[in-house]
């Protein structure tokens, strides 16, 4: 695969792991708040930096079955969402491709993390 550079972004409103600050996110990008992961709320997003995708899963979620892939900081490794692969449902079809991040998971790095 090869190596991957990390990747900054600017701005104030930024999202990042809350274990090593690394950012994934611009806030202003949310697509939808409207989402429950394993560890509370969770944000929708159509594209993320410097995370890396797990195997496939397909999993028994809410709004069906899907096919997702677990999704953790290229930095530390931390479990911090998925992606999803593909949805069965006709009316779920517009998450394929888009990235959820746990609340939890993550923080605004220009406010909370201190570098």
């Amino acid at each position: 695969m090869g190596y991957m550079y990390k990747v900054f972004l600017k701005g104030k409103g930024i999202y990042g792991c809350s274990h090593c600050g690394t950012h994934f996110v611009e806030k202003e990008k949310i697509r939808s708040k409207d989402y429950t992961g394993q560890h509370g709320r969770a944000i929708l997003f159509d594209k993320l930096v410097n995370v890396v995708a797990g195997d496939e899963d397909e999993r028994k979620m809410t709004t069906g079955v899907h096919v997702v892939q677990d999704i953790t900081c290229m930095e530390c490794e931390q479990y911090v969402g998925w992606t999803y692969v593909k949805a069965y449902s006709p009316d779920q079809k517009f998450k394929e491709g888009k990235f959820i991040l746990e609340r939890a998971r993550i923080v605004d790095v220009a406010r909370d993390w201190k570098y």
